[in-house]
């Protein structure tokens, strides 16, 4: 399914996140925006990350080192999916699967996938204002789409 994009819609992604990555602290700015929005939308998925799910974001987890820790993480990931996309196409492909595997084991459901492209959009919306456009949320749903399909397909494989 990745391989499907158009030049366009890939580079008006990688562009954008260029732009994400020169911000002060993105992986922890950017990251920090995301999970507290995940955490609105799916606030059961805090058990994931060892979290109680009462835990309230603002006052608690986000003073969290361990949420932090998570954060930048998942933003160092999502710069490396992201990095692979065009030459190594194929190998991205294969770590998404293995990825979309490993991640059943970690008590991610598939439905929260779409909940998680939302807190990620919503991100990348936030931290670069008015150079956002339309055009650039339509490429970042189409690929997040993609690289999240490969790992929803892992996860019905290994159910």
């Amino acid at each position: 399914m990745v391989a499907d994009m158009s030049y366009a819609t890939v580079s008006n992604v990688i562009d954008s996140w260029e732009e994400v990555r020169r911000l002060k602290d993105y992986e922890q700015v950017v990251g920090v925006t995301l999970f507290t929005k995940l955490f609105e939308l799916e606030p059961e998925a805090k058990t994931i990350f060892g979290f109680d799910v009462q835990a309230d974001v603002s006052t608690e987890l986000s003073k969290s080192p361990r949420f932090t820790k998570h954060a930048k993480y998942f933003i160092q990931m999502i710069d490396k999916a992201l990095g692979m996309l065009g030459p190594d196409i194929e190998l991205l492909t294969e770590i998404l699967l293995d990825l979309g595997h490993k991640h059943v084991g970690y008590g991610v459901k598939p439905e929260y996938f779409p909940s998680m492209g939302r807190a990620l959009i919503f991100a990348v919306k936030e931290n670069l204002g008015e150079s956002f456009t339309d055009e650039t949320k339509d490429a970042w749903i189409e690929v997040y789409g993609a690289l999240s399909y490969d790992m929803i397909r892992a996860q019905k494989m290994k159910r």
